[in-house]
């Protein structure tokens, strides 16, 4: 192999030239952010914190990550928020096309295998963001439909995403799915899946630093969507 000299008069490899240093570089950012939904008849719910930060940094107290695709579709996405801002920007432009062309709203279904294909066409290059889309099916019922990065899709009645969504989804699975419970089953109202969001916030604020500060909530029934605001603690 053969050597050069640095200024103390050492011997150094080729490969460890003077001066030289390794760089690494990500072109992603994780900005955190919590999305919760829970479906029922006649009604869907979804809901995110409203912090947007990174680290110990806190950018904003107050940032809205539901964004309404339609009158009955809502779409939450947490995660780098360059990447939201991208994302978001290319699925609105989508939709206003299909209204235009077809001269209706598109289906929620239609905007959820929509997303899985631009996530997939991504694949080798994926947006950072967790996404949860949220609405009514064809029914006129809640239908609830999760990602991976890289587009593949699952529908649910509920779901968790997010920085603090390993935290928040068993509480779902026990409080909403009726997971390792005996007895009688409670219908899933309105106003339960409602106070279930809310107490599902304030126990992962309790543990991810990443998610506080307020929720936003969308519910979602045939008249339209209606937003709603909680706080939860600062610090």
């Amino acid at each position: 192999m053969a050597m050069m000299s640095d200024y103390t008069g050492r011997n150094l490899p080729d490969y460890q030239t003077p001066g030289a240093k390794n760089v690494s570089f990500s072109p992603y950012a994780d900005n955190g952010g919590s999305v919760v939904a829970i479906g029922g008849d006649g009604f869907c719910i979804i809901a995110s914190e409203t912090r947007l930060s990174a680290g110990y940094s806190i950018y904003t107290r107050n940032q809205e990550k539901l964004f309404e695709l339609s009158p009955k579709t809502v779409l939450g996405c947490t995660g780098c928020w360059c990447d939201i801002l991208t994302f978001t920007r290319i699925i609105a432009a989508r939709m206003q096309m299909y209204k235009h062309e077809h001269l209706k709203e598109m289906s929620t279904s239609a905007a959820a295998q929509m997303l899985s294909t631009m996530l997939y066409y991504k694949r080798f290059f994926p947006y950072y963001i967790s996404n949860i889309l949220a609405g009514l099916d064809e029914n006129g019922n809640g239908c609830i439909y999760s990602y991976d990065p890289i587009g593949s899709c699952e529908r649910n009645m509920y779901r968790a995403g997010g920085s603090s969504g390993a935290l928040l989804q068993p509480l779902l699975d026990n409080q909403v799915g009726n997971k390792n419970q005996e007895g009688e089953k409670l219908p899933m109202t309105m106003e339960r899946a409602l106070n279930i969001i809310k107490d599902v916030f304030i126990s992962a604020t309790e543990r991810d630093i990443l998610t506080g500060d307020g929720i936003s909530i969308k519910i979602i029934t045939k008249d339209g969507i209606r937003t709603e605001y909680a706080q939860l603690r600062k610090d």
